[in-house]
């Protein structure tokens, strides 16, 4: 049984890795970190799909929250004031903004710093039957 949660994001795009790191420096999170790519999905609980669209925090727990709320757990682990923040990104209507923003961020950080033609989200649909775009 996992003591600690995780944060699982997709390691093949160089936004999202920069990202990682930026918050392993700067953040400092008391959470394990694996990209999708490497980490053990099945005893996750989190389905291949989903992980490809966005990032995702899970408890130790078993809960699996993903976006902006995954972004809300990595700053909820963190000391100082990044508590405070992660606090207020799961509040409506600051959770609202954030998922919005989330997805806006998913789904151009190809274009972003540190993104290339790899970090493009799939085209199709997402997990759960959705498009991408609504995940």
């Amino acid at each position: 049984m996992r003591t600690r949660p995780v944060l699982v994001y997709d390691g093949d795009c160089g936004f999202c890795t920069a990202s990682v790191a930026l918050a392993r420096r700067w953040i400092r999170p008391r959470c394990d970190i694996a990209a999708r790519q490497w980490a053990d999905l099945e005893d996750l609980g989190v389905a291949p799909e989903r992980a490809e669209y966005e990032a995702l925090w899970v408890t130790p727990d078993g809960r699996v929250c993903g976006g902006a709320q995954a972004v809300a757990g990595l700053l909820s682990s963190a000391r100082g004031v990044w508590p405070v923040a992660g606090a207020v990104l799961r509040l409506p209507p600051v959770r609202w903004a954030a998922h919005g923003v989330y997805r806006l961020v998913a789904r151009n950080r190809h274009r972003l710093p540190g993104g290339t033609p790899a970090c493009a989200l799939p085209a199709g649909r997402g997990p759960g039957g959705r498009s991408p775009s609504r995940t």
